[in-house]
């Protein structure tokens, strides 16, 4: 099913029935290549697209063409569900790395939200999380240093993963090069590489080849601040777990 990691282990999620009417909403699947923008700012939406396998973002760039990314997304995620009542985004949508997409209509949302509530409600609901993930960035960005940037991000990226079963709570694929790590974390490749490169001595995390190895959760965590609570995920997670507990 192109469905299935679509709010897994979330503390509300799909059921079996519910997941095979959003089955049925896929219109086509679609593979992209790296830095494929699927999405410009202000065009009208007639569809919304779930990330089926490997990494996509949401950016906005300045004036001077630099880009800022503003969202991350892993498999499973509705990369730009917000678009079906808005109709257009005020940023664009590209692939990250080699992607698999399934492409809804928003005709078919239609007819899930009046023929299904409890689905409406449940679609409602991921745009929440969505939207708890960027008051996590913001205050990421906004009260964390260099390093608690980089370790909260590391953090966040390891329990999406987890709950999607692309990780193992201390091994996973990022799919992110450091370029894309310092635009997402406001800095400068150059700081970003000094910071993985401490982590690294500290053996508390390993960036190599977009791999990621988490050496000491509890110290990343610490380092970040990270509480993994407006992920919403279920109890089973143990990126939800106390840090003691890691």
């Amino acid at each position: 099913m192109f469905t299935d990691k679509y709010l897994r282990r979330r503390k509300e999620t799909l059921t079996d029935a519910e997941r095979a009417v959003l089955e049925d909403g896929v219109a086509k699947v679609v593979e992209l290549p790296p830095r494929k923008v699927i999405v410009e700012a202000g065009e009208t939406l007639s569809q919304s697209t779930l990330l089926v396998d490997g990494f996509m973002c949401r950016y906005i760039d300045d004036r001077n063409g630099f880009r800022q990314l503003v969202a991350v997304h892993v498999p499973g995620d509705f990369v730009d569900l917000h678009g079906y009542p808005l109709r257009r985004l005020d940023h664009d949508v590209a692939a990250l790395t080699t992607t698999t997409v399934a492409i809804v209509p928003h005709g078919a949302l239609d007819r899930i939200v009046e023929q299904y509530p409890a689905m409406a409600r449940k679609l409602w609901y991921s745009t929440m999380i969505d939207a708890a993930v960027h008051r996590a960035w913001l205050f990421r960005l906004g009260r964390l240093d260099a390093g608690g940037r980089i370790a909260h991000f590391l953090c966040e990226m390891s329990a999406r993963l987890e709950a999607v079963g692309l990780s193992d709570g201390r091994r996973f694929a990022l799919g992110l090069t450091q370029a894309d790590l310092a635009e997402i974390c406001g800095l400068t490749s150059v700081h970003t590489n000094r910071v993985l490169r401490t982590l690294r001595e500290e053996n508390i995390v390993t960036l190599r080849s977009s791999q990621v190895e988490i050496h000491d959760p509890a110290r990343l965590r610490r380092l970040g601040q990270f509480d993994a609570a407006y992920l919403y995920l279920d109890d089973t997670t143990p990126w939800a777990s106390p840090v003691g507990n890691l």
